[in-house]
């Protein structure tokens, strides 16, 4: 009687996650959110784990081109130093959000985020921009390959 009961619970708590996995929209800009909030936290790696761990994902700013997570965090850490890590508090990080501009698949696999990116550091006015992001499916969900912000 009591695995009875507790089925349809279990039902409720599985039946949100399918629907993000299979809606493509969803699962980017769920991913997306969580990505912010790891910059929030102060959690590099947080923030990066949307990108794909290909050696031959891209971020494209006004640095240049940098290749790989590995480069892409690197760059992250020199440009936000004091953004991440210990040393980082709430009251000296800026805040990440995103407006969700245009969305669309391309092709079974694949998908194009555009989007307006906004940083807020407490005591400074907002700084902020925009992002092409494509997106590819892969065994552990959507994952940018290819980023471009300015």
């Amino acid at each position: 009687m009591r695995l009875m009961l507790l089925a349809p619970a279990a039902l409720v708590i599985v039946a949100p996650a399918q629907a993000i996995q299979q809606n493509p929209r969803a699962a980017i800009e769920t991913g997306m959110a969580d990505s912010a909030a790891g910059w929030n936290g102060g959690d590099v790696d947080r923030f990066l784990a949307i990108y794909s761990d290909d050696p031959a994902t891209s971020f494209v700013g006004s640095s240049g081109v940098n290749r790989g997570k590995f480069g892409i965090r690197a760059q992250y850490l020199k440009s936000y130093a004091g953004q991440f890590g210990p040393e980082s508090s709430a009251a000296t990080r800026s805040a990440l959000t995103f407006t969700f501009e245009d969305f669309r698949m391309i092709g079974a696999d694949h998908a194009l985020l555009i989007a307006h990116w906004s940083l807020a550091k407490p005591g400074e006015a907002a700084k902020g921009g925009m992002t092409s992001l494509l997106f590819r499916k892969e065994a552990g969900g959507w994952k940018i390959i290819a980023d471009h912000s300015s």
